[in-house]
């Protein structure tokens, strides 16, 4: 019990962290990629930490200590009751070399294998079942492709250091098939680290762009969000949103972020986009500014200027204090009240922009069998007022 405790202490600290973000303005970041460890001139590092520009939420002792309890000791369906549908992922639409596509299948949280008008790309690649010594582990048990079978690919992109998005077994596993890593300003020194070359890593600010070749853009993008792998590394390495441009398709992806203004700005400066990958679970009360309530998910896609909203960061692992299944019937609710596109594919589909659009909601049943799950659906209904 004393271990679980610690466990918890450690945890709700780091939930604990939540700032609210101001974003600089797009334009004022010299264009050019930065190499590995090279900081200088910009606008967010200073004093050896990338400042999240604004007011830190202080919680009091006794919030932070009911919040740890409940963390520790409430249940609330959190988990689910059976296992989860899961798919084993094919392969084929990411191998395909075919220009004009855009296909994407659903690793599970906000891991993502994307096929690009040919171009091969890994979001936040997590190939193992437990995130860390003393995370938690997947709802749907393994994950859908053994990374032994992940082919080369043109580029991995990391959102941040967190370790439900930065794993060093992924990276590891990784480092001999992909051309290039792309991850926000120095969180290439965990990399090398790891032993990736530095000629493979590109480090970008927000706003800069990197160009593959002529044909593949990606911009880092501004996130309401923080970094940090320990009690003591907080905001040493910036933490990005990703834009992926080709020729025949776009699309945005959010990482970890609250709702903030920056997101219009992005919307504005890159949009539309043909889907948008963005987060909206392990939300709470307690750290309002650093992940999206659902709601505020679909607000994120409209202000984006997105066409098919795909929603990541849920039904993997228990991160947060809301029933497992909350997220999807909140953002589904929101996104039929606003006529938006949503795919809602299990861990390890694949959904084929234009043609293949999964809509099944597929939780509904494995709800049901979590305990009192409909009148806590309806509960989760009545909170989607919650003020963005």
């Amino acid at each position: 019990m004393k271990l679980k405790i610690i466990i918890g202490i450690i945890a709700g600290i780091a939930l604990m962290q939540c700032a609210n973000t101001d974003t600089p303005v797009a334009g004022n970041i010299n264009p050019d990629h930065t190499p590995p460890g090279k900081i200088e001139g910009s606008p967010e590092y200073n004093d050896g930490k990338y400042s999240d520009m604004g007011t830190a939420l202080n919680l009091s002792f006794t919030e932070f200590a009911s919040t740890t309890w409940d963390f520790l000791f409430s249940d609330n369906n959190r988990t689910p009751d059976t296992e989860l549908p899961v798919k084993q992922a094919d392969l084929s639409h990411f191998n395909n070399p075919g220009s004009g596509q855009l296909n994407v299948t659903w690793l599970g949280h906000s891991s993502l294998m994307i096929n690009i008008d040919g171009y091969k790309i890994l979001v936040d690649p997590v190939f193992e079942k437990r995130i860390s010594v003393f995370g938690p582990t997947r709802f749907n048990g393994d994950v859908p492709l053994d990374i032994r079978q992940v082919p080369p690919v043109d580029a991995v992109i990391i959102s941040h250091d967190h370790y439900d998005h930065l794993n060093k077994f992924s990276v590891q596993g990784l480092m001999d098939r992909a051309e290039k890593f792309i991850v926000p300003l120095h969180a290439g020194a965990l990399l090398i680290d790891w032993g990736v070359p530095r000629e493979k890593i590109v480090e970008l600010d927000w706003w800069q762009e990197y160009r593959l070749d002529q044909n593949l853009m990606v911009a880092a993008t501004p996130a309401q969000h923080f970094s940090g792998r320990g009690i003591t590394d907080r905001n040493k390495t910036l933490w990005a949103s990703w834009v992926i441009e080709a020729p025949s398709h776009k699309i945005f992806f959010s990482g970890d972020s609250g709702y903030f203004a920056g997101l219009k700005q992005i919307g504005d400066k890159y949009g539309p986009f043909d889907m948008t990958f963005i987060e909206c679970g392990a939300y709470g009360k307690s750290w309002p500014k650093v992940h999206m309530f659902p709601e505020q998910t679909v607000q994120a896609h409209l202000d984006l200027k997105g066409d098919v909203l795909h929603p990541i960061h849920w039904a993997t692992f228990n991160l947060a204090l809301h029933p497992w299944y909350e997220p999807m019937e909140r953002l589904t609710a929101a996104a039929d009240d606003k006529n938006i596109k949503t795919a809602t594919p299990v861990v390890g589909e694949t959904t084929v922009y234009g043609l293949r659009i999964p809509a099944a909601r597929w939780w509904e049943e494995p709800m049901r069998l979590s305990g009192d799950g409909l009148k806590e659906n309806d509960d989760a209904i009545s909170r989607s007022s919650q003020k963005r």
